[in-house]
């Protein structure tokens, strides 16, 4: 894991985990850290903690690969990446009525303000939250 200080005052985080269920709350952890005084510190890490769910359940990563947080916090807003190995994917709506992972992000970031990149051999979730 590294953080970092640059001299346009921003700060970065990026941390690699492995693809396991309990690494998602270390990734949390970090994030609480790294966000301490930031206005969206919250919903940042619930973000964060989405995209590292599905990494750890849904990607090519599972089973022995790893996904990576990556964290910028500017002066008005903070990016959120985690990107992981990709794999196929079989995303869509739940049939059980409630919100699910991706419907959360869009609910807090905005439509957008939010997105995935790549394919199945590696894929970045992303999120832009502002002040």
């Amino acid at each position: 894991m590294t953080t970092t200080a640059t001299t346009t005052g921003a700060r970065r985080h990026a941390g690699s985990y492995p693809a396991e269920p309990a690494q998602v709350r270390q990734a949390r952890a970090a994030l609480a850290v790294i966000l301490r005084d930031c206005p969206r510190a919250d919903d940042a890490i619930l973000v964060a903690s989405e995209y590292a769910t599905n990494s750890v359940i849904h990607s090519a990563s599972r089973g022995g690969g790893e996904f990576t947080l990556r964290v910028e916090v500017r002066q008005d807003n903070v990016r959120i990446e985690v990107e992981d190995a990709g794999g196929a994917w079989h995303g869509g709506p739940g049939d059980d009525g409630r919100p699910h992972g991706f419907d959360v992000v869009a609910a807090i970031a905005g439509p957008q303000n939010w997105g995935i990149n790549g394919d199945t051999s590696g894929r970045v979730a992303w999120a832009t939250l502002g002040w």
